[in-house]
């Protein structure tokens, strides 16, 4: 059964000029007890303003909603997320504090200290990718742009330093006298134990708003779900609890990575909602099957009609042979990738193309190109400096697959995940119009460039 998303690819792949449907930009309802917000989302007329860079822009503010959930805190906030530096966040999480609310955050190691805090040589001891991260911070703060940090500017502007001052705990995966898990990747917060923000973004600049060097950016393509029940909430602050530990400002007994203990993906239903919860990682020594990998495998192999893909990091071989089956069974697939990750060699987005990437003239172990390759797999068109960050599914229109679960090993054995699978109609049609905007721009196909590397490649290795 071919949906709107099918149209949309007709039209980019075989017709020049097809124009989108002005359904692209209507309303939508979002559901009573659980809502999708997309930073990019197409809002007609409807603008914010981004208050760090002083531009209006389109979108969903993924901040002001954040902040309006912390806002309506009586008793309690747990934050697990991997990098937090936007000041307006700080403050709010400051402001519920300073009322009474009890506030613990948990980062990741790499991003639990204030960058405020690095001397000059540390400062030119950055690589490439921390130093243009550090570049951007220092404008971020540098209110008054004269090329030094003040003490009031840090203190209104670094929100680690925010954080720290107004006495709030944060503590990270290196608490528990390791060198951390992997990644702590969660993106959740969880208020007065019923109410659920999460999703695939960070609380930070380039995550929500965009690059203060580009002003043409508006962040890292991502979406947040607010969930509003008490048994889902539950779940989450398990998760919080085992990584907080026992002590009231965090580290005994905190457990991260493979010293959490395994659970089994928990289920909650209510109305005309169900949700499936799993949190990574899985020991290797567990069977595929009972990761959240393999929960992403029986997910997908629950479609009859149409699976669609938005996702940052597809590199499980596992999930590509399923999707390899389901499209000899009929099933339509669709995807939408980040161009910066597409067509590394360890890719499965290779796979659904029907070619191989050579690694020093090796393949990749159990590589399978398709084939019958899909016409209907492209890469994000986005700014410079913005990444497609989502890690979403839509399966039949129904059931969405999201979280800050990258479809990758590291997020099944290492790293501190979340998995959910939602099925609710009114969310899924959300997630439905944003597949459609990125299939809208998206380029289609293997880019010529990607292919000649590869055919090179070819002559090479022989």
């Amino acid at each position: 059964m071919y949906r709107l998303t099918w149209i949309f690819l007709f039209c980019l792949i075989v017709i020049t000029g097809c124009k989108p449907s002005s359904k692209k930009t209507a309303h939508l309802s979002q559901d009573e007890f659980i809502q999708a917000y997309f930073n990019h989302r197409e809002t007609g007329k409807k603008t914010y303003t981004d208050i760090y860079r002083k531009i209006k822009r389109g979108g969903d503010d993924l901040e002001a909603i954040i902040i309006k959930e912390i806002a309506t805190a009586n008793s309690t906030i747990d934050l697990a997320v991997q990098e937090l530096n936007l000041p307006l966040i700080a403050q709010a999480l400051v402001k519920r504090h300073r009322s009474g609310v009890k506030v613990r955050v948990i980062l990741d190691n790499n991003y639990s200290r204030a960058l405020s805090d690095l001397n000059r040589q540390e400062i030119n001891e950055l690589n490439q990718r921390d130093r243009l991260k550090y570049n951007e911070f220092f404008k971020l703060v540098d209110q008054d742009q004269n090329n030094i940090l003040s003490e009031s500017e840090i203190s209104r502007g670094d929100a680690l330093v925010i954080l720290d001052n107004a006495g709030i705990p944060v503590i990270d995966d290196t608490i528990d006298g390791s060198k951390g898990s992997g990644l702590m990747h969660h993106k959740f917060m969880v208020v007065d134990g019923k109410t659920t923000v999460t999703g695939s973004s960070n609380f930070t600049l380039s995550g929500i708003h965009g690059d203060f060097h580009n002003l043409a950016t508006q962040g890292n393509v991502n979406h947040l779900l607010r969930i509003n029940n008490r048994d889902v909430a539950n779940l989450f602050i398990q998760e919080f609890e085992y990584m907080w530990g026992d002590n009231k400002f965090g580290g005994t007994n905190s457990k991260f990575g493979l010293a959490k203990p395994w659970r089994t993906p928990q289920s909650v239903t209510w109305n005309n909602t169900k949700v499936i919860v799993q949190f990574s990682p899985i020991s290797s020594s567990k069977h595929w099957d009972f990761s959240s990998n393999g929960l992403i495998g029986k997910t997908i192999n629950n479609a009859n009609n149409s699976i669609d893909l938005a996702l940052f990091v597809f590199t499980d071989q596992s999930i590509a042979n399923i999707l390899q089956q389901k499209q000899k069974g009929g099933v339509k697939i669709s995807g939408v990738f980040d161009a910066s990750f597409a067509f590394r060699y360890y890719s499965e987005v290779l796979d659904l193309l029907g070619v191989s990437s050579y690694y020093r003239c090796k393949l990749e172990a159990n590589n399978n190109p398709w084939t019958q390759p899909l016409d209907s797999i492209g890469v994000a068109n986005t700014e410079k400096g913005d990444k497609l960050h989502h890690k979403f599914a839509l399966i039949d229109g129904q059931t969405v697959i999201s979280g800050s679960h990258n479809w990758s090993q590291a997020a099944n054995y290492i790293n501190d995940e979340t998995l959910l699978i939602v099925n609710n109609f009114t969310l899924a049609q959300h997630f439905e119009r944003e597949f459609e905007r990125l299939a809208q721009s998206a380029s289609w196909k293997l880019p010529p460039k990607v292919k000649s590397k590869l055919e090179q490649q070819y002559q090479d290795c022989q």
